[in-house]
């Protein structure tokens, strides 16, 4: 690493301790606030306890731990996936959306508006090319929108779209989430 890059890295490390910090709410751990966040906007194929280890990267003890939890305070719901007796889909309840309005990094992301349209899109994308290079790097999962993945095609006989790595048909709202089978549009 070079001296030069060092300002920037002060700068996102405390900007990450920031938020870290303010993740301590509403009686939540940081890693709860982050499962409620990710069950939100994660497609059916993704709302799982190996999808959101993968995702957190995180151990599959602390996602239990952590899901047991927020399932005894009645955050989240967990049902069985049809066709797997074993599977399990994690989704959030009522009470967890209702949660989410008091979302902590909500103030931080009110912090943005103060940046022109072009800028925030211009950190997002540079952010978000900067990640993808490290989870290429080590080989972690992308969770990318469903839309922009190789294997999405529109679909008028299997319904509105359709998966081709998983061959399912797929809802509006499965195409606009995120997908743990996500790959890049090369």
């Amino acid at each position: 690493m070079h001296v030069m890059d060092m300002p920037l890295l002060s700068l996102l490390e405390r900007l990450a301790r920031l938020v870290h910090s303010e993740s301590h709410a509403a009686g939540l751990k940081p890693v709860q606030w982050d499962i409620l966040r990710f069950l939100a906007q994660a497609n059916r194929f993704s709302r799982t306890p190996s999808g959101l280890t993968a995702y957190l990267g995180q151990t599959k003890g602390t996602v239990s731990q952590s899901l047991k939890a927020l399932e005894d305070k009645g955050l989240v719901e967990k049902h069985p996936q049809p066709g797997d007796k074993r599977g399990v889909d994690v989704r959030l309840s009522t009470a967890g959306r209702a949660m989410l309005t008091q979302d902590p990094l909500a103030a931080f992301m009110g912090g943005l508006d103060g940046f022109g349209l072009e800028d925030r899109q211009t950190l997002e994308a540079l952010l978000s090319r900067y990640l993808t290079g490290l989870l290429t790097a080590r080989q972690g999962r992308m969770f990318g929108e469903c839309r922009q993945c190789r294997f999405f095609q529109a679909s008028a006989s299997q319904g509105p779209y359709f998966c081709g790595l998983l061959k399912q048909a797929l809802s509006e709202e499965d195409s606009r989430d995120r997908c743990v089978e996500f790959e890049l549009i090369c």
